[in-house]
């Protein structure tokens, strides 16, 4: 892994002619939104600019997102062909996403598969997990198990089968387990941050080029919790 002390502490975790991955921080968006903040995928743009000295415009592709208060692995493309391939390769399910999160009450065993229904609401951007098909829902699917007890929160990782908005979010929040900070999905109180304890920890995917097997793995953000893991 590569860290750049650069103007805007980019954590890049992967890069080469056609892709670019990093660890994204709390409150980074990934792409331009109604808040009009800078996105993720134009400081990416600035630091290839620098780096490489490129006259002109940058090109960079979003290939997926990650929640705000997320924090983990994103990848985007830096050529054209990269990303129509990638699009597919996620579009697919093509990736082996593993994901960490520190819950506030214990899941009831120890690892298992949960299945559920998720129907978003639009108007307060949450998801609604249901046990039973209702209209508009869609299915949501992933495995966790519980890595680490700490005092009064658990560690869980989490292997997503299908990518669901706030799946991972509404998921745990309905078996009872809300994400630490996570005021949206039930936690009593926010973090300092404002982010939530959500990382994206792992990616397993084809590079969309050479064909090499690539395995990411990011570094959790700095804090008392996860370095207690």
């Amino acid at each position: 892994m590569k860290e750049l002390s650069n103007k805007n502490n980019l954590q890049v975790l992967h890069e080469d002619n056609h892709i670019i991955v990093v660890n994204k921080r709390v409150g980074d968006i990934v792409q331009g939104d109604k808040t009009g903040d800078k996105p993720l995928s134009e400081v990416i743009k600035e630091y290839i600019k620098e780096k490489y000295n490129k006259p002109g415009e940058v090109f960079l592709g979003v290939v997926h997102r990650l929640d705000r208060p997320t924090t983990g692995i994103v990848v985007f493309a830096r050529t054209s062909k990269a990303l129509t391939r990638l699009n597919d390769l996620f579009k697919n399910r093509e990736t082996q996403k593993t994901y960490w999160a520190v819950v506030k009450n214990k899941p009831l065993e120890k690892e298992a598969k949960l299945v559920h229904f998720l129907k978003r609401n639009e108007k307060n951007n949450t998801s609604k997990a249901h046990l039973k098909e209702v209209p508009d829902s869609k299915t949501a699917s992933l495995d966790y198990k519980i890595i680490k007890e700490l005092n009064n929160y658990t560690a869980l990782e989490i292997n997503l089968h299908t990518g669901r908005h706030h799946q991972i979010r509404a998921q745990l929040a309905a078996i009872g387990s809300p994400i630490k900070g996570d005021l949206k999905y039930g936690f009593d109180r926010s973090n300092s941050d404002g982010g939530i304890h959500l990382h994206a920890r792992k990616l397993v995917f084809v590079h969309p080029v050479s064909k090499e097997i690539l395995t990411i793995v990011a570094p959790v953000p700095n804090d008392v919790i996860w370095n207690a893991i």
